[in-house]
């Protein structure tokens, strides 16, 4: 059940909206948007007529949904209704648990369930291809950062999430533990998307301008856009190469992606992303997912680099771990256990959620 309750402030009108989350998670959230009930349902427009994205979105009801499809589904994009129930009530318990016992901001679920098997829909088993002898080259070169084993010594001993500098453009989506925010603004000719973790903009160009230059690479490439109907295809290069794909698959200098957005609901965003690297991949792959509303989210400035205590932290660890063996040799001990685990939080598919970025999640 959704009540509206509309109030009347100095400056405008605001809805607000009471859920009842039983309800929501009664059926796959996929079954319940406007377009799956009614074929001919058609998304809000923006003054000057295109179809209307905008609002603040998440991938918090994603959370529960594993990137790779385990493989006792095999082809199945979705779950039966017993298999459903089960992951919507362990939904459920999870959100009791981040509302009621959780940190601030340390855990966020959504108020739906998705009865997807796997975010990854194509190739048809909905995991990730393999890499390439080159791709496989390059991940053996890419630092786990502080959800691995150290040492700690320079920056480059450290991930670019650990650094603040980007999650990439795929990344960026991908459902973390908290900060799953995506706020889409248009503009005539113009849209922009921006993360609320590590608070990267892509502003994406609906002219006919040309391409940028192949030798302008950047963090989240640059983008293209036109509308299929109301859908909005967003084709993106000049990519730098040195972010992380969904599934910790490392990016090159040739990745390609193809993105999808068409609004099928008042508050549901379908999304689809074609993900193509010849170079460390040996096929392309898609993700599907879904960008919803929350009640009540608050999308909040990621001032990352103020206070990030992550570098210089692990860089004085590592100094004190140094001391520790030394001492231990001194006293012909052997050296001490390095700390390298991390409480595990996982999901009914028996995936590892409590960090945002490991091999699941991507980088």
């Amino acid at each position: 059940m959704k009540t509206t309750v509309i109030l009347m402030t100095g400056l405008s009108l605001i809805a607000v909206t009471a859920w009842s989350q039983t309800d929501l998670r009664s059926a796959p959230a996929e079954e319940m948007a406007a377009a799956a009930d009614d074929p001919d349902w058609a998304p809000p427009r923006t003054s000057w007529g295109d179809p209307s994205l905008e609002g603040i979105w998440t991938t918090d009801d994603l959370r529960s949904v594993p990137v790779n499809r385990p493989r006792n589904f095999g082809e199945r994009q979705s779950l039966t209704s017993e298999e459903f129930a089960e992951r919507a009530v362990r939904d459920q318990a999870g959100r009791d648990q981040a509302v009621n016992v959780g940190a601030f901001l340390q855990h966020e679920f959504g108020v739906r369930t998705f009865g997807y098997t796997s975010l990854v829909v194509d190739p048809p088993d909905g995991r990730i291809p393999a890499l390439t002898d080159a791709g496989s080259a390059i991940a053996a070169t890419r630092s786990r950062g502080t959800f691995g084993p150290g040492p700690f010594n320079a920056f480059d001993d450290f991930s670019l999430y650990d650094r603040c500098v980007s999650r990439g453009a795929v990344g960026s989506i991908m459902p973390a533990i908290y900060g799953n925010g995506v706020r889409i603004a248009q503009s005539p000719g113009t849209i922009a998307i921006n993360y609320e973790m590590i608070h990267d903009t892509r502003i994406i160009r609906l002219d006919d301008r040309p391409p940028l230059d192949d030798d302008i690479r950047q963090w989240v490439g640059a983008s293209r856009g036109y509308w299929e109907g109301d859908t909005l295809v967003v084709e993106s290069g000049n990519f730098n190469g040195r972010t992380n794909l969904a599934g910790g698959a490392p990016s090159s200098e040739s990745l390609r992606l193809t993105e999808r957005l068409r609004r099928v609901d008042p508050e549901m965003v379908e999304y689809f992303v074609t993900i193509e690297d010849p170079v460390t991949l040996t096929a392309p792959f898609t993700m599907r997912l879904m960008l919803t509303t929350q009640p009540g989210y608050l999308f909040l400035e990621y001032s990352c680099h103020e206070g990030n205590g992550v570098v210089p932290n692990s860089l004085s660890g590592e100094r004190v771990y140094e001391r520790q063996v030394a001492e231990a040799a001194a006293e012909g001990l052997p050296p001490p256990r390095r700390a390298t685990q991390h409480n595990e939080i996982r999901n009914g598919d028996g995936v590892d959620i409590s960090q945002p970025f490991n091999i699941n999640a991507g980088e």
